[in-house]
């Protein structure tokens, strides 16, 4: 496992990952894709599915009232340790491009309040990827993608609700605190391009090489 090629693809809100490691999926088939998003989650892990719904529908607007950010991050931490031992149970050497790691969700749980956690230096001693991709987008392309904020969710901007200045800033801390956990690795940063298509060219450009 420890020698198992591995890629990370990161990004902030609305930069269409799961969309692009579809497409990379179909134009690389040896590559395996390893996410928590329901359309990638293996058979028998229905649960994971089921807590990502619950956070988002239960816990976040609950948060600070019956809800801590300490039970939140516990909460995500599952996902994390399901990446973690997904990547650990694969067998055979095919590479692999696993959406986010822990990266965002550490970012996350800063963002949320959780500045300090023991949690996060475990994660930490997770295996790390040969390299990292981040797709980029514009906080203006992401919040029109998000239906001008209709389809977000508490982890995805500041303030009470969901209004453009509390997602724009979110959304750019976010990003300085994913590029800042993984400025040990090699990172390239793919521009916002025009298409899922676009994107998947440049990402499969970078990993296929």
């Amino acid at each position: 496992m420890a020698d198992r090629p591995f890629y990370v693809l990161l990004g902030p809100d609305g930069a269409g990952k799961s969309s692009v490691m579809a497409e990379v999926a179909a134009r690389l088939p040896g590559w395996r894709t390893l996410s928590t998003d329901d359309a990638f989650v293996s058979p028998g892990h229905e649960l994971v599915t089921r807590l990502r719904r619950e956070v988002v529908q239960e816990v976040l607007p609950g948060l600070g009232t019956s809800y801590s950010a300490d039970f939140l991050a516990s909460l995500l931490q599952t996902a994390v340790v399901y990446l973690r031992d997904s990547l650990q149970r694969l067998e055979g050497d095919a590479p692999l491009l696993m959406d986010s790691y822990y990266y965002k969700i550490l970012a996350k749980c800063r963002l949320a309040g959780l500045q300090d956690n023991p949690m996060y230096a475990w994660w930490r001693s997770f295996p790390q990827p040969r390299a990292v991709v981040y797709v980029d987008v514009s906080p203006a392309s992401a919040w029109r993608r998000s239906d001008n904020g209709a389809r977000l969710n508490p982890l995805e901007y500041f303030g009470e609700r969901p209004e453009w200045l509390g997602f724009e800033t979110y959304q750019r801390n976010l990003r300085k605190l994913m590029l800042e956990e993984v400025r040990e690795l090699p990172v390239t940063i793919i521009e916002e391009q025009r298409s899922v298509a676009l994107t998947a060219d440049a990402v499969v450009e970078v990993i296929a090489s």
